[in-house]
């Protein structure tokens, strides 16, 4: 797992052409609810860090709904940015590492970043690096993958992502690994409780989370306190 995360970007870069459509077709666009249920739970801001920005649908989300006058996105994916940039043209992309990121201290009035921090080689860096350049006041959203509680809902949890959507990520993006490492990332990945002791390690304070469908996805919501 470890140096699969080393090469995130590249792996990325592979299922870049393919991935918003398997990503809406095998959520059964379930993902664009959430997303619009995170940018629902942001308040008003100028200036907006996209961590691991992608293929920028929350970005585009963010902005159609009026919650930043302007964003700028961050990615290890030279690909999915690329995708971006074509979708969206008033956003600023950057090649930058999360948990490095090139910015002044409290230079964001909110930071966000969906389904991007199970990829993190190591997540309390990054969401140091997503505190240090909130600006205080600021607040953070993350929108990630979680595990059901439910044990029929996990059962079944268990059963689509350990084989239909490798099989079908495999199918059509052509890559063997991809798609199963997707899978283990998030079977291994932090969530609830344990996720938000995360944040409050670094230096968030009010942190707070909401469940999505079955817990199958859930957001965070902190903030940086003057």
């Amino acid at each position: 797992m470890t140096e699969e995360k080393q090469h995130i970007g590249s792996l990325f870069d592979r299922i870049a052409p393919t991935y918003d459509g398997l990503n809406h077709g095998l959520s059964l666009n379930i993902d664009r609810l959430w997303r619009r249920k995170t940018v629902a739970l942001m308040p008003p801001a100028e200036h907006v860090l996209d961590v691991a920005i992608g293929t920028a649908d929350l970005t585009i989300a963010m902005l159609r709904a009026g919650k930043a006058q302007r964003v700028t996105g961050i990615d290890l994916s030279r690909e999915m940015m690329r995708i971006g940039e074509e979708k969206i043209s008033n956003v600023d992309f950057l090649y930058a590492n999360a948990q490095e990121m090139p910015f002044e201290d409290a230079s964001f009035d909110g930071v966000t970043c969906a389904f991007g921090c199970r990829n993190f080689s190591d997540l309390d860096a990054g969401l140091r690096e997503m505190y240090r350049v909130l600006r205080p006041g600021g607040q953070v959203t993350i929108l990630e993958f979680s595990y059901p509680s439910n044990k029929l809902i996990r059962w079944g949890y268990d059963l689509y992502f350990s084989h239909v959507l490798p099989f079908v990520g495999r199918l059509v993006s052509r890559d063997k690994t991809a798609y199963t490492y997707l899978n283990k990332s998030v079977k291994s990945f932090c969530w609830g409780e344990e996720f938000l002791r995360h944040l409050t390690q670094a230096g968030f304070q009010d942190a707070r989370f909401e469940t999505l469908t079955f817990g199958i996805a859930t957001i965070y919501i902190a903030t940086r306190n003057p």
